[in-house]
């Protein structure tokens, strides 16, 4: 698997909160599979990521460019107008493209200046606003323009007899270029085509030259030639504009195209010619960018309602576990009791649901065998998928090595098959099937943000009613279905979405109306793993624990009243603080002699893992526990924490806090 982002440059150099998001979003796989200079700056114009190709391009190091201002990759005689630009970015922040009538320079290391043409693309976030720039050398295309309108200029003074030589330097100039450039009638037909043009097309010239411009446009595109013919007519030129076409074999491009006029030596126009760039790379990567937006943002709010959620639950259950001790065995109290428990089981599912989505539920992975896990849970899922439905099990490596929660794993599966199954109402076949897959470079940047490795695949797929693309747009979003209401929460491919990323995975979807579906998982495979799963522990009630003191650290006072209940009921002394500094003055005073920390994660003021890290400085053999309805970002900053810490997740039970605890003090 790749390095993080910034390994290749200086992590010091950045703020926390922005190195962050950037890892985030910015993964190198979709930077490097941009042929563009790729840099994405703050709102202080401060560079914050680059790709190779930027190295490339202006002759600095990652290392000499991060951290740094992007003024000094701009012309002297720019900077002020560049900086006064960014500024009015700022303020009206959306996707633009920069170049067209303006002046616009790069300067390299060396102090040399080129034309360029910029992309703007900003990214939203909650620490502030970043812009990202896919910065293109177009000397070519200045050159060969210049070229053109030479060589036209020049047929305006000269006799026809120099005519043959001026179009072989035209020739030349045009043919040296990888954008294609084609020359064109008013009627759009084609007189002239490229080497670029045949590159990115696929036409050979002698299967184009005197057809129609029109075999390049799709059908959804039909009216956007005759409409651009005209404006030529009219002497108009159409400046790098966004659009599609279609290539020889089928596939549909993102180019970006210019259109100008040709003249005669009179000045009348006679055609055009076209120069146009394959962008389909950098519009995959920018819908990436802004899905990851999406999603990052969509997973925080789902992340912060949960954790509040929990807060709740987590009350009501220790509410009625301390209930059941006062009303004992009363039959009347013990149908309420139950409803009480069992309502707060469902709530604890359902955050747990929203939790995996924003990828902060913890997972307990371990060394397993994808292909033992699907025989093991398509036991549970063919009475569910019902007698219509036949469900084939295709497992093609003899085993499928993958280091992820069991539990999750199912989930995945039952989810994907239950959605398969509502997708067949008439009845059809489920298909489950494994495979090793290994992806080399070029496949990785052809599918960002996947990285080149080994992957053990899972595909499960269907042959049922399928679904158009804007439905799959929006599959998994929280709360978004197609169902009809009063069936399903709108959670379960959400759940999907959020496990394979926690697990440091990927899932694609394939469908088509009337075709069926297909959903592709590919995990890290974890061969090299093999033997080093952790056993399981059995489910067993702690002793009664005499004589050891707990300081419980919660915000939520009456979460932390209850805690208090129920350790003391099993002989636990508990010291209480309501924040990390008064557990720290607490701890300071030495009135008590504290043998372990329960302390929550996300608190007003000092967090948990800060507390953790003051703890272990003054006290090194202080053992804490976190608990929290999701361990978020607070907790993943302080990597070297978690392998030492244990974790106990809201809502818990009884047992769960004390097995934790006794398991944390043993």
């Amino acid at each position: 698997m790749s390095k993080p982002v910034f390994d290749a440059g200086d992590p010091g150099k950045l703020p926390q909160p922005l190195k962050t998001l950037a890892e985030t979003l910015l993964s190198p796989s979709l930077l490097e599979a941009i042929p563009d200079a790729m840099v994405a700056v703050n709102q202080d114009g401060i560079v914050v990521q680059v790709n190779s190709q930027t190295q490339d391009l202006f002759g600095y190091t990652r290392d000499e460019l991060i951290g740094q201002r992007i003024e000094m990759l701009v012309p002297e005689r720019q900077r002020l107008q560049h900086r006064q630009h960014r500024e009015r970015f700022a303020d009206l922040p959306k996707v633009r493209r920069m170049g067209a009538g303006l002046d616009l320079h790069g300067r390299r290391r060396d102090g040399s200046e080129f034309p360029v043409e910029i992309s703007l693309s900003p990214i939203a976030t909650g620490e502030g606003l970043l812009v990202l720039s896919a910065i293109r050398d177009i000397s070519d295309r200045k050159r060969i323009e210049e070229e053109l309108r030479r060589v036209h200029a020049d047929l305006e003074r000269r006799k026809d007899r120099q005519l043959r030589d001026y179009e072989n330097r035209l020739a030349l100039a045009v043919d040296s270029s990888q954008d294609a450039i084609i020359g064109k009638s008013l009627d759009g037909i084609i007189t002239h085509w490229n080497k670029g043009a045949e590159s990115i097309y696929g036409y050979k010239p002698e299967e184009v030259i005197g057809k129609s411009i029109s075999m390049l446009a799709p059908k959804d595109h039909s009216d956007e030639i005759p409409n651009i013919l005209e404006r030529i007519r009219h002497g108009e030129r159409v400046e790098y504009f966004e659009t599609v076409r279609v290539t020889r074999d089928g596939r549909r491009l993102n180019v970006s195209i210019s259109v100008s006029p040709v003249r005669d030596g009179e000045g009348t126009i006679v055609g055009a010619f076209t120069i146009a760039r394959n962008i389909t790379a950098q519009k995959r990567a920018e819908e990436q960018l802004l899905q990851a937006q999406k999603m990052e943002s969509v997973g925080r709010l789902a992340g912060g309602i949960a954790h509040d959620f929990n807060n709740l639950l987590g009350i009501i259950t220790a509410s009625s576990e301390l209930l059941r001790g006062c009303v004992g065995e009363k039959p009347e109290a013990r149908p309420y009791l139950a409803n009480i428990r069992q309502a707060s089981e469902r709530g604890a599912s359902l955050t747990r649901q929203l939790l995996t989505f924003s990828r902060k539920q913890p997972l307990q992975p371990r060394v397993l065998d994808l292909n033992q896990q699907l025989k093991e849970v398509s036991r549970l899922l063919r009475p569910l998928l019902g007698d219509a439905v036949q469900m084939t099990l295709n497992c093609r490596p003899a085993s499928a090595i993958v280091e992820a929660d069991p539990s999750q794993l199912d989930q995945i599966v039952v989810n994907l098959a239950l959605n398969a199954r509502d997708a067949m109402p008439g009845g059809g076949k489920l298909i489950l099937e494994t495979a090793v897959m290994d992806f080399d470079q070029e496949f990785a940047a052809q599918h960002p943000p996947l990285s080149a490795g080994r992957y053990v695949m899972l595909a499960v797929s269907d042959n049922g009613i399928g679904m158009d693309d804007a439905t799959v747009a929006h599959i998994f979003e929280p709360f978004f279905t197609t169902k009809e209401t009063g069936r399903g929460t709108g959670l379960g491919l959400a759940t999907v979405y959020g496990i394979v990323n926690q697990s440091h995975g990927h899932v694609w979807v394939y469908s088509e109306p009337g075709r069926g579906t297909t959903f592709k998982i590919y995990l890290p495979c974890a061969d090299h793993k093999l033997g080093l799963a952790p056993a399981s522990d059995a489910e067993t009630l702690p002793p009664r624990a005499e004589g050891k003191t707990v300081m419980v650290v919660e915000d939520e006072d009456l979460m932390r009243t209850l805690t208090r209940q129920m350790l003391e009921a099993h002989g636990y002394r508990v010291v209480e603080a309501n924040e990390g500094k008064a557990a720290l003055e607490h701890l300071t005073s030495g009135r008590d002699s504290i043998d372990i920390t329960l302390t929550d994660v996300v608190m007003r003021g000092m967090s948990g893992p800060e507390l953790a890290l003051r703890l272990t400085e003054s006290h090194p053999a202080m053992k804490v526990v976190f608990m929290s309805g999701y361990a978020g970002d607070l907790i993943s900053d302080q990597g070297a924490l978690i392998a030492g810490v244990n974790l106990l997740e809201k809502p818990f039970t009884r047992a769960a806090l004390l097995k934790t605890i006794h398991q944390a003090l043993e």
